[in-house]
């Protein structure tokens, strides 16, 4: 079985701050991650291939320094590593991007494509979805199990008050989500491994084959009119005495606010 991985590779959000005057984050001195989301992806990939043989290729697009994020999910055990890096991929929206990662998985034999639920930095859980639509496959999104059997694949999807199981023929694409699996941590061998020995392949938009009009931003029809930090919230109010006197004190704060009547 081979299976492709979509992975990115985000600032790490608890440090991303925006500049006040240009609205824009602030990248300088930020630590990069791979999307938490995809790690879960990874580990499912992983697993599957244990299960099933096959090997897993991760598929990352971004600037130079998604290398590294390429070479973690190596350590983690994933066999080739793609990073689509050119020029005319920069200022990509979900729609453009899909629309990349969908021209380069068409050069790569699979069976099975597997995404995170979103990324951290943008939050939208479109590229899954959008790139099914580029493959032209089925898809199955916000995937808590799997099984696999006879060329199909069986998922739970997660629901707000339950899941709901989706049978899909493969080649499919699934989304999934945290509560999966627990992805392994990288060994010592294969940080080493991923560091010397394995190879990322660069692709540019020539070599996939892309229209370059439907490529960066002038494939995205997403605009970004305005990005800003919600204004600091007062500081919080700690009451003080016993469990009945702390919950009249709270009764009464949110009558006079109105909340409660």
């Amino acid at each position: 079985m081979n299976i492709i991985v979509c992975i990115k590779q985000v600032p790490d959000t608890t440090d991303v701050k925006i500049d006040p005057k240009t609205g824009t984050l602030i990248r300088d001195g930020v630590p990069s991650i791979v999307n938490p989301d995809d790690k879960h992806a990874v580990e499912e990939a992983l697993r599957l291939k244990e299960k099933f043989g096959g090997k897993v290729t991760a598929l990352c697009m971004g600037p130079p320094q998604a290398d590294d994020a390429l070479r973690e999910v190596s350590a983690m055990g994933v066999d080739d590593l793609i990073l689509l890096s050119d020029r005319a991929f920069a200022g990509a929206d979900t729609w453009a991007t899909s629309y990349a990662l969908g021209m380069a998985i068409g050069k790569i034999e699979y069976d099975l494509v597997i995404c995170g639920r979103e990324a951290i930095d943008g939050d939208t859980a479109q590229i899954g979805p959008q790139l099914a639509g580029c493959l032209d496959i089925p898809q199955i999104t916000y995937v808590k199990n799997v099984e696999m059997g006879d060329g199909k694949i069986l998922c739970e999807r997660a629901l707000e008050d339950g899941y709901e199981k989706i049978e899909a023929s493969l080649p499919a694409l699934i989304t999934v989500i945290s509560d999966l699996n627990k992805p392994r941590y990288p060994s010592v061998g294969g940080i080493v491994e991923a560091y010397r020995e394995k190879e990322v392949k660069v692709w540019n938009a020539e070599f996939i084959g892309a229209d370059q009009e439907l490529l960066g931003l002038k494939g995205s029809p997403t605009e970004v009119r305005k990005t800003f930090a919600p204004e600091p919230k007062g500081d919080g109010e700690i009451l003080q005495g016993s469990t009945d006197e702390m919950a009249k004190q709270l009764v009464t704060k949110l009558v006079d606010k109105n909340i409660l009547r």
